[in-house]
Order: C-alpha cells, then sequence, then structure tokens
C-alpha cells in the first residue's frame, strides 16, 4: 500500500527531527545540507497540501544546549532562505524590486562560511557577551569560548552606546588538519569536518581543552544599534568593523543588480578554492540599510537576504581495499582506501566509511567504483557505488570476516553502530599508560611514549595501573635504565601515589571527563568509592513534565546526560572496576584530602576568573584558588562566591554585577589567600 499524507507526513517530521538533532547537538550529521533541505522542503510542501496533517513548527536551527546559560538577542538572529539555481536567485532579485521600485539596487556578497553564528555584544564600546543564534531569538551565552578569539577587539573606539556586531565562527583547514594528524598519532576517529569540530569545541564545558584548539571569526553583519542611524549601509558598517579591528571578508566589492550579483556568485564559486576557511556557498545581501528595513522578514527569514549553496564537490574513483582503523578506546572505523583522485582542490586516497551499518545499506564492495563527496567536508565520504561499473567478481564485504583476518577480537557495543575490541590492542594499551602517566593525570616524569612501548612489549604493563607495582629489578631490564634513572622512576612512582583525587579519575580515561570535569566529580564525590557507585540519580535529577515529557537537571555544573553515561557506563564495567581495585592495592591516593594550604573565606567557595590579571596567568590563579580549597568554575551564577575580574573582563563581571557577586582584583585575591 501507498504511503498515505498523514503518514508521509509524520515520518518526514521524525526523519527531519533525527537529522536536526545529529547536526545542531551532536555535531554529527548524516546527510548532506543538500539532502537536508530537500526533505525540509517536501515537508513543506505536504503540508501545504494537506494542512489539515501539519504540524507544530519543528523549530529547525536551534543550537541551544544543556549546561549553557542563555541570553536574549535585542535583534532577532535570522537564518537565511537557501537557494541552489540561478532561476531561483533571480526571483528573489525579482521580489526585491517589486517591494523596493525602480532600480539602483545594490548587493554585497561573501563567502558562506560553514561554521556558528554567533552575536558580540559591545556596550559602551566593551565586549560584554557572545551568544550563539540559538532559536533566533535567544541562544547560548559562549563568552568563555569566544574569548579565546585574539582577533576579537575588547574595546572599541567611538562606538554606538549599544551594538550587536554579527560573525561566524570557523575552524581554519590547517588547524583541522594539525588536530586530525593528533588524532591519527592516536590513533583515534578523525574529526569528521571543521565545521562540526567548530560548533562542539564552542561547547566545550572544559575550557582547558577549548584552549587546545584554535578558533577564528569572520564578522559580517549588524544586529541591534544604539542609535540606530550610526551606519547608513553594511558597506559603511564593514569598513567600521575593519577600522575597530575586527576580521572581515572584503573579497568582493558591491554590486550594482541582480546581473552583477549573480557574475559574482560565479566568481566567488572560483576564489573559494583557495580561502583558509570551509565555505558551501554565497550570501547575497542588499547593502543600504534601509533598503533592507522596508524589504522587512519573515518570522525566520530576512526578505533582502539570500544563500545560494554552491553544488557539493564530487568525484569517481575505484575503493581499492577496506582498511579499519582502531581508536583509543577500541572503536573501530572502516576506512575506504582509494585510487588518488583530485578532489575540490586536493587528491583524496581516504575516506570515511563510518561502521558496518552504513557499508551494509550501500552495499560497498572492495572495486567498486565509488562516488565521494566533500560538502563542507575536508574528509571525504562515500556517497554510493556506481553499479553499472561493478566487477564481476565483487563480493559483499564481511565485516565481522575482516576482523577476524585481522586478529581484531571485537564485537557491538550495546546499541550503538561501532565495533569495539573485547580486549585492548598494543596499541591502545600504550596510550593509556602514557595517558595515565601524563602531566594533566599522574604526572610520572620519564613515562613517556618510548619507556610505554617497552612496559607493553615486555608484558609488564597490561593497564596502566599495572607500572605502579613494577620493581627496581624490573626496571632495569628495559633499555636506558640505569641505577640512577631507577631511583628517579621510583622516586617518581610514589610521589604520584600521592596525587590528588581528581588526577587518579582523569587517569582512567573515562571517555568525554576531561581535567576540569574530573576536578568537578573529586570536589562532589569526596572519594573514588563514591563516585564508583554513583548511580543515575546522584548526578542527573529526572523531571517530569505535566505532559509527561522528562527532562533532565544536572546535579554537577557541567555534568550533563551524555557525561553522565559515560561515566555510569565506564563504572558498570568489570574490568573498569578491577583498575580502581588495583590502584587501591597499589596505594595511590583515592579520597579527596582537605586542600593543605586551605584558607578561611576561600575553602569551599566558587570563584569565576574573567579578563587578564597584572601578574597571574589564568592557570596560575587557578593553582593558588584550587590549593587554598576554593573550586575555579567557568561560569557566573546564584552559587559565585567570587569573580576575579583583570583588563578587559567581559559578560562575567557584568553577570556578577548583576547578581550582586563580591568582585576581586588580583590584590583582593591575594590578599583573601594570604598571599
Amino acid at each position: 500500500m501507498s504511503e498515505s499524507p498523514r503518514d508521509h507526513i509524520l515520518r518526514l517530521r521524525k526523519e527531519i527531527s533525527e537529522h536536526e538533532e545529529l547536526y545542531r547537538k551532536k555535531h554529527a550529521p548524516k546527510i548532506s545540507d543538500f539532502d537536508f533541505d530537500k526533505l525540509v522542503d517536501q515537508l513543506a510542501d505536504l503540508e501545504r497540501a494537506h494542512p489539515m496533517f501539519a504540524g507544530p513548527d519543528l523549530g529547525i536551527g536551534d543550537d541551544k544546549s544543556e549546561g549553557f546559560q542563555q541570553a536574549d538577542h535585542k535583534a532577532p538572529m535570522l537564518s537565511l532562505d537557501n537557494t541552489y539555481d540561478e532561476a531561483e536567485f533571480r526571483a528573489f532579485g525579482d521580489r526585491l524590486y517589486k517591494t523596493l521600485g525602480g532600480t539602483g539596487l545594490e548587493f554585497v556578497v561573501e563567502p558562506k562560511i560553514d561554521g556558528v553564528a554567533v552575536s558580540l555584544t559591545f556596550e559602551k564600546g566593551k565586549f560584554v557577551r557572545a551568544v550563539t543564534r540559538g532559536n533566533g531569538a535567544r541562544g547560548d551565552d559562549v563568552t568563555a569560548n569566544v574569548s579565546l578569539i585574539r582577533e576579537i577587539p575588547r574595546t572599541l573606539k567611538s562606538a554606538p552606546d549599544f551594538l550587536e556586531v554579527r560573525g561566524e565562527i570557523y575552524m581554519e583547514l590547517t588547524e583541522f588538519q594539525r588536530l586530525n594528524q593528533l588524532r591519527e598519532a592516536e590513533g583515534e576517529a578523525l574529526y569528521a569536518n571543521p565545521r562540526n569540530l567548530a560548533a562542539g569545541t564552542l561547547k566545550l564545558l572544559d575550557s582547558a581543552e577549548a584552549q587546545r584548539r584554535r578558533l577564528s571569526i569572520v564578522c559580517y553583519g549588524l544586529g541591534a544599534c544604539e542609535p540606530s542611524s550610526a551606519f547608513a549601509s553594511l558597506k559603511e558598517f564593514k569598513q567600521q568593523l575593519e577600522q575597530w579591528g575586527f576580521p572581515i571578508r572584503d573579497d568582493i566589492d558591491v554590486q550594482q543588480g541582480v546581473d552583477a550579483a549573480w557574475k559574482a556568485i560565479q566568481q566567488l564559486d572560483i576564489l573559494r578554492r583557495d580561502l583558509p576557511f570551509p565555505t558551501d556557498g554565497a550570501v547575497v545581501k542588499v547593502n543600504r540599510l534601509e533598503d533592507q528595513r522596508r524589504a522587512g522578514t519573515t518570522s525566520k527569514f530576512p526578505h533582502w537576504a539570500v544563500a545560494f549553496k554552491f553544488p557539493p564537490d564530487q568525484a569517481s574513483t575505484i575503493l581499492r581495499k577496506i582498511s579499519m582503523q582502531v581508536g583509543r578506546t577500541g572503536a573501530i572505523t572502516p576506512v575506504a582506501e582509494l585510487d588518488p583522485v583530485l578532489l575540490a582542490g586536493s587528491t583524496v586516497a581516504r575516506a570515511t566509511l563510518h561502521n558496518a551499518d552504513e557499508i551494509a545499506r550501500k552495499d560497498i564492495r572492495e572495486g567498486d567504483t565509488v562516488r565521494i563527496q566533500k560538502a563542507g567536508e575536508i574528509i571525504p565520504q562515500v556517497l554510493g557505488v556506481v553499479l553499472e561499473k561493478r566487477p564481476a567478481d565483487a563480493k559483499p564485504f564481511d565485516f565481522e570476516a575482516r576482523l577476524k583476518e585481522l586478529d581484531l577480537d571485537a564485537a557491538r557495543d550495546g546499541e550503538e553502530a561501532a565495533y569495539k575490541l573485547r580486549a585492548p590492542s598494543r596499541e591502545m594499551k600504550i596510550r593509556r599508560l602514557v595517558h595515565f602517566a601524563s602531566k594533566q593525570c599522574l604526572d610520572i616524569d620519564g613515562l613517556g611514549d618510548a619507556v610505554a612501548e617497552q612496559l607493553v612489549d615486555s608484558e609488564l604493563v597490561n593497564v596502566p595501573v599495572d607500572a605502579l607495582g613494577i620493581t627496581p629489578p624490573q626496571w632495569r631490564i628495559l633499555d636506558g635504565f640505569k641505577e640512577k634513572s631507577v631511583d628517579n622512576m621510583m622516586a617518581g612512582l610514589e610521589q604520584a601515589k600521592q596525587r590528588e583525587l581528581w588526577r587518579a579519575i582523569h587517569a582512567l580515561g573515562i571517555p568525554n571527563v576531561g581535567m576540569q570535569t574530573a576536578k568537578d566529580l573529586s570536589r562532589h564525590f569526596k572519594s573514588m568509592d563514591k563516585l564508583e557507585s554513583a548511580q543515575t540519580g546522584d548526578l542527573l535529577i529526572t523531571k517530569v513534565g505535566k505532559k509527561g515529557g522528562v527532562s533532565y537537571e544536572s546535579v554537577i555544573s557541567g555534568v550533563g546526560i551524555e557525561v553522565s553515561e559515560s561515566i555510569l557506563s565506564f563504572f558498570s564495567d568489570p574490568n573498569h572496576r578491577d583498575w580502581v581495585k588495583a590502584m587501591r592495592t597499589a596505594g595511590l591516593n583515592l579520597v579527596e584530602a582537605a586542600a593543605a594550604g586551605s584558607v578561611d573565606g576561600v575553602s569551599g567557595k566558587t570563584f569565576v576568573l574573567t579578563g587578564t590579571l597584572p601578574t597571574l596567568g589564568r592557570d596560575e590563579a587557578r593553582d593558588l584558588i584550587e590549593k587554598a580549597g576554593g573550586k575555579v568554575s567557568g561560569s557566573v551564577s546564584k552559587n559565585t562566591h567570587y569573580v576575579v575580574a583583570g583588563e578587559e573582563a567581559g559578560s562575567k563581571l557584568t553577570k556578577a554585577q548583576e547578581l550582586g557577586v563580591a568582585i576581586l582584583d588580583e590584590a583582593s585575591l591575594r590578599a583573601l589567600l594570604g598571599n
């Protein structure tokens, strides 16, 4: 039976919601923007034809996330309507001519950067806040991570009293490649594309991890402005942005009329190959701000701007082999080994295949001619098979048989699509040991990559905690370990046993638990015993709405649903509980002790750092506070006791003033610490 209109609409709405969740919240889309837009257009057509079955707004484009404070946009932050061909673009121009009348329309044509839209708020010339688009009216306050972008000026000379600067945060291709090289060296699955990584970095609650990734920004638009008459055109505003020091793009001059704008789009399609950031189209906007106001907006899109999407770059080549890449956690990712082919200006020889289900769904076989695509993707994806070119002897790919052939003992991880090793490989054991001994974990000096390889190969270490029990005679059998080296290592191991509890938690390598989260868990649970036996209710408060909907609230700031699930899953594994038992046996400190330098007025108090202090670096200030028994948080709330503010303090200082939180400068902090 054919699908009824009602069932078709319900199926499309469910499918669109799932893809929106993958794109906005998990930063792991499974389809291209083009395919997603086609689904949305198909739903709109069906609901127009059958309005009795139309549902509520799906909230497409809403990027708000759990764990962030939110803030309103003074002027709505609208999305852009998309066009995919010349006829649609010229229809956009025709509508403008009818609305505004006559000729003389001016257009600004810019590259459409594939990143994350933000609004930067300046009051009296001072940077106070950065907010994502969210639902257009209200978004997530991401000031802490945006403040790491040095190109954003903190103060503006001769600025309007109130100003919202709109921009796109992105990750440069070179930075994306640098981070993926590190991932590859660690045997981790590579990041899919710069846009997803930029979005994920912007929403990191672990500020230390965010600092290790470099984000960039291009500013292009005007939100609310007081006085509203400060600028006459977008061109004038962008020139002022450049004078203030904002990064802008001015690759193409103002265009007179739709014909000129269309030629500029074609020109930009050529120029974009050499841009340092991912771009998937061109944005065309009316230049004069008065014309923009006259053209107006819908509830979602401005009538005076449109995004022209370039078709994705595709190529065909032969898939010679499907190889398996093993990550640090044991997850196995299949990779297509291809005959090298030129695609979007670079030579491609490998492409991700995601998982076994994806290979089966597309019936991808070794020897097939496959279509690969870069649609804002740096790591290409295999779209499908050119069946008419399939070799007669090509056999369906047997994922489990290939694992057996490679001697990889793996199984499905619960309901997940990925296969994981049942037991860790040599490389996994080495990476786990290096992490265990790193400076951000137990800080065992001298236990680096080369020593870790020897320990694993000599079977002295199977799980990282084994290193704590290695005797001096065993160390002496390793290359490079003379009497002095052995003495130093034994002293280092004894020191490691006395480290803080958070270091032991971080050393376990719990997925999604970084250094800051480990500190938060340590302060909250006070011992490894309590953390190990934690239940869902110890991490998340379950709330049931009036209509039966279930939501969750974090018990510990920054520990949301994903992190909570990782913690509970980790300690449900008997092997991991054995690790903790071995830590106890080895004499590792597994309790949160009162800070050795605990200071009255600091111990148990929550501090937030903002701006640049005269002599203390942020990490140094954090260490002093934590050694005195205090806690350093990334955001200001009603539970914050002190905000330590330096030069160019931003929205955190403003928030503290609104909440009546005590504000300290460096001298006051030192006095409080007794330093």
